[in-house]
């Protein structure tokens, strides 16, 4: 069985900073990509960051030279290190692992429980 749990949500004032976490732990066999996702009150879950196997990420727009992603591989972990929050970055956060459980089996999206980060003066 595998989990993914998130960790590090809060509240946090306009122009603070939040470390959020994600592990993934369980039965796998490996963890190819890893991301963060969020999802607003009223609106659709979105893509934050990602993080591939080999280290590549890429980000949204809305949080490009504010958010970093990051990854301990022998910890099955990814970070979300988030600087200058906005109110607009309130959401619940969402970390995801495409992982494979056991070969030949393909890659699976694993999904965490979600982290609630609220940016409030």
């Amino acid at each position: 069985q595998v989990q993914v749990v998130e960790s590090g949500g809060g509240l946090v004032q306009p122009g603070g900073s939040l470390r959020l976490s994600c592990a993934a732990s369980g039965s796998f066999f490996s963890i190819n990509s890893m991301g963060w996702y969020r999802q607003a009150p009223g609106n659709e879950r979105e893509l934050v960051a990602h993080i591939s196997s080999g280290g590549r990420t890429n980000y949204a727009d809305s949080v490009k030279g504010r958010f970093t992603i990051s990854r301990d591989y022998a910890k099955n972990t990814v970070y979300l290190q988030m600087n200058s929050l906005k109110p607009e970055d309130t959401a619940v956060y969402y970390c995801n692992a495409f992982l494979q459980t056991v070969p030949p089996r393909p890659y699976e999206y694993y999904w965490g429980q979600g982290t609630q980060v609220t940016v409030s003066s």
